[in-house]
């Protein structure tokens, strides 16, 4: 890949530690400790953002929307630290085109970083994807979409529970459902299965 990738992340450690991962992989890559570091150093050349979402100052969401506001359209791919998945979501919403949980396998990022280039060159039709994901949802059953939605809202079993009023228990096995029918790895795989069937 002969692409750039701009990574911002204020861990000094993990920015040493991908840019040994990204430089094996022949990913070409720019880092910044901070989405202000980033802004500061605009206009970049054109490329892909891998951004985490928790950072002081400026965070990954607040980056996506003020390049937003700028008119800046660059595939963005944030981190995201375990029980971020309302943020994530948030994400999502506000156009980035993935998310990654934490701690995540390098052949995790690399997909994601793979499937940004291809977005930026225009080879995925976003519709296939919309369609690839609505073909997964459409095996479920009306009460599983109901969790579904509640989990794609960031809710807690319990508060599903309570709104369907069925118990946390019932919940649980319908997740579990949600995760095998749709083929998701985890609870970032089925979010981003939803928000690409416009959930």
């Amino acid at each position: 890949m002969a692409e750039l990738l701009h990574v911002i992340d204020d861990d000094a450690g993990l920015r040493d530690a991908l840019a040994f991962l990204l430089e094996v992989n022949g990913v070409n890559a720019r880092f910044y400790e901070s989405g202000d570091a980033f802004l500061a150093a605009l206009p970049v050349e054109e490329g892909c953002l891998l951004t985490d979402v928790r950072m002081p100052g400026l965070t990954g969401l607040e980056l996506v929307r003020e390049l937003k506001r700028r008119g800046i359209d660059l595939p963005v791919i944030v981190m995201t630290g375990h029980g971020d998945i309302p943020l994530a979501v948030e994400s999502m919403k506000a156009g980035v085109i993935d998310f990654i949980e934490k701690p995540f396998g390098d052949d995790v990022l690399l997909a994601a970083i793979r499937a940004a280039f291809e977005r930026l060159k225009g080879d995925v039709e976003p519709d296939a994807a919309r369609l690839a994901a609505e073909e997964r949802l459409a095996q479920l059953s009306p009460r599983e979409r109901d969790v579904l939605a509640g989990v794609v809202e960031g809710k807690l079993n319990k508060v599903i529970a309570y709104e369907l009023e069925i118990s946390p228990r019932t919940v649980e096995i319908y997740r579990a459902n949600l995760m095998s029918k749709t083929g998701a790895r985890n609870v970032a795989d089925l979010m981003r299965i939803a928000l690409a069937a416009g959930l």
